[in-house]
């Protein structure tokens, strides 16, 4: 299976002050997907410029023609099913069917209390994202969804026409947890890993590719629990949380993509730089990886 590269551009500037440069920056250097966060701010960033995800993809799909658009990841700290499927199948329509939702269960961040709530546990997390993702799922297929939950419910939520992918636009789950991982093998159309946290600061990059192929192991034993193929599943590594460090050059890149090519993954996500920032990178080397980093791949 072919590898894909993509990127990540965070929603810190304003559009009109280098904001739309950056996703026609993105179709011109040829990357499959261009995400966003979905948060109401992000670490570093919290005390600085950070717009919404959902606008800011409107605004790109309608720059951009070619160029896959998508969220990296949603989750429910402050989304509902219903709201967030009626801005999904608006998006899919104004971008002519090029929308990849990435979702995961969320974490403890700024979003976890933005709406005056108390922060989650993990196991509530879980939770919710097991009724969340399988309404949204719902929601994005059927024209009228009714349905009483714990956490979401829908009460003759109505989404027509749907949306122009078909049956609905793709999943990738991004998922490590048990829980999780039978959701992305149930509704993911994809599935999405940053590694182990726990190895980021303190591990080696061996280590991580352990880690990794035993997510990938448990991910095949979900898929298998329901009788699934695990592997034409599409397999996404959102990169900058592991011990590697891809980016510092060309050949880092290189030697990092074979590796996890090797490991199954299909997709490779690397952010877009921000000086000053923990995404801060050489200008020039992200721009050969964009335009040859995966040609020794193919």
């Amino acid at each position: 299976m072919r590898m894909r590269l993509s990127t990540v551009i965070l929603p810190s500037r304003r559009w009109h002050e280098g904001g739309r440069d950056q996703w026609l920056r993105a179709e011109q250097l040829g990357f499959h997907t261009a995400y966003t966060y979905d948060h109401l701010s992000w670490r570093t960033f919290r005390d600085g410029p950070w717009f919404g995800a959902i606008p800011t993809l409107t605004a790109a799909a309608a720059a951009t023609e070619r160029l896959r658009i998508g969220t990296l990841v949603t989750s429910p700290n402050f989304r509902h099913p219903v709201t967030l499927a009626k801005e999904l199948i608006s998006l899919d329509d104004i971008s002519g069917g090029r929308v990849t939702l990435g979702i995961g269960a969320g974490g403890n961040g700024f979003d976890a209390t933005a709406l005056g709530q108390e922060p989650w546990t993990p196991r509530e997390r879980a939770d919710r994202f097991a009724e969340f993702v399988p309404l949204l799922d719902r929601l994005l297929t059927e024209d009228t969804v009714t349905a009483r939950g714990t956490f979401y419910s829908a009460d003759e939520a109505r989404d027509i026409p749907g949306c122009v992918q078909r049956p609905r636009l793709p999943f990738a789950v991004a998922a490590t947890g048990p829980r999780g991982l039978k959701l992305a093998a149930k509704h993911g159309q994809a599935w999405v890993t940053t590694g182990d946290p726990k190895l980021f600061e303190a591990g080696t990059p061996a280590q991580s590719v352990e880690a990794i192929r035993g997510q990938i192991t448990k991910l095949g034993a979900a898929c298998a629990e329901i009788g699934r193929d695990v592997e034409p599943m599409e397999k996404i590594l959102l990169t900058g949380f592991t011990p590697d460090r891809p980016l510092d050059s060309f050949d880092a890149f290189v030697d990092f993509a074979g590796t996890h090519f090797g490991l199954g993954f299909t997709e490779i996500v690397i952010h877009m730089p921000i000086a000053d920032s923990v995404f801060a990178a050489d200008e020039a080397v992200f721009e050969k990886i964009a335009t040859e980093g995966l040609a020794q791949l193919r």
